[in-house]
């Protein structure tokens, strides 16, 4: 197994995604790493316990790419790091996902939470899938809010795509800022609770995203590294272990401190270290 997880079923330590964006359009940092294995190993010095590497934007309104020049931007950093961190591949695309897997990635990251059948097959071949919710496309998403109960659909949504994955673990991920409009990613965070309750570790991608923009009026997101951290501190305080993140460095100290605290409890009298 890939994780170790508590009674709750979520990890017992936190777990630090780092995002490696192979692609020139994602909204943060696309194109921003001339070298992307160095940024890479970078991220892994910082602190990542694994990386999450994807080849084409996800954001709103992005172009689709096709699935060879996805596997082409992300297979330098797939097969040169696959045997000294835990590569996750970011893509909704069967091909991809294979070929990501054959070349050592371990864990399957689909925001389209498995809706293609090859896809749900492939899942097999990964020690662990990470099932999002997803409206629509994200060329269409941003027109697909209306939702009679937030909460209670997506969280059906994650348990059924949960139920098709055939990987040993699965994660859950609510898709902050896919498909919901900022008042509505700002409530799944506050309903994080309702999500750990299915007994599945819960994933959070909220970093740099467009609702603390919008909450905050921060329109670019180089200025929304606390409010990424305050998200982070959110969902940990109910029950979420596994943060999707593009500041390694800041994530891990600020999570490591969270453990530390919550465990303080625990430790013998005297005992220096978590």
């Amino acid at each position: 197994m890939l994780l170790q997880v508590n009674e709750s079923g979520q990890p017992h330590r936190p777990i630090v995604v780092g995002v490696v964006n192979c692609t020139p359009d994602s909204f943060f940092d696309g194109g921003a790493h001339a070298d992307l294995l160095a940024h890479a190993r970078r991220l892994v010095a910082q602190g990542a316990d694994w990386l999450d590497v994807g080849g084409e934007s996800t954001r709103p309104g992005a172009d689709a790419v096709d699935a060879e020049a996805e596997w082409a931007r992300i297979a330098p950093v797939v097969e040169a790091l696959s045997a000294e961190v835990v590569i996750s591949v970011d893509t909704s695309k069967p091909a991809v996902a294979a070929r990501a897997a054959a070349a050592g990635a371990v864990v399957l990251n689909d925001v389209t939470g498995l809706r293609d059948a090859a896809m749900t097959a492939i899942s097999e071949r990964f020690l662990l899938t990470v099932v999002m919710h997803m409206r629509g496309t994200p060329r269409s998403m941003s027109a697909l809010t209306d939702y009679a109960d937030l909460t209670a659909e997506v969280r059906a949504h994650l348990v059924e795509a949960a139920g098709r994955a055939r990987s040993p673990q699965v994660a859950i991920d609510p898709g902050i800022g896919f498909a919901k409009t900022a008042r509505q990613s700002l409530r799944l965070l506050r309903d994080t609770d309702a999500l750990v309750a299915t007994g599945l570790p819960v994933y959070i991608g909220a970093s740099r995203k467009s609702f603390i923009g919008r909450t905050l009026r921060l329109p670019d997101p180089e200025d929304r590294l606390p409010g990424s951290l305050a998200a982070v501190a959110a969902a940990w305080q109910r029950g979420a272990r596994i943060f999707r993140v593009h500041d390694v460095a800041e994530t891990r100290q600020h999570v490591d401190l969270l453990y530390a605290i919550d465990r303080s409890g625990e430790l013998a009298a005297g005992q220096q270290t978590p």
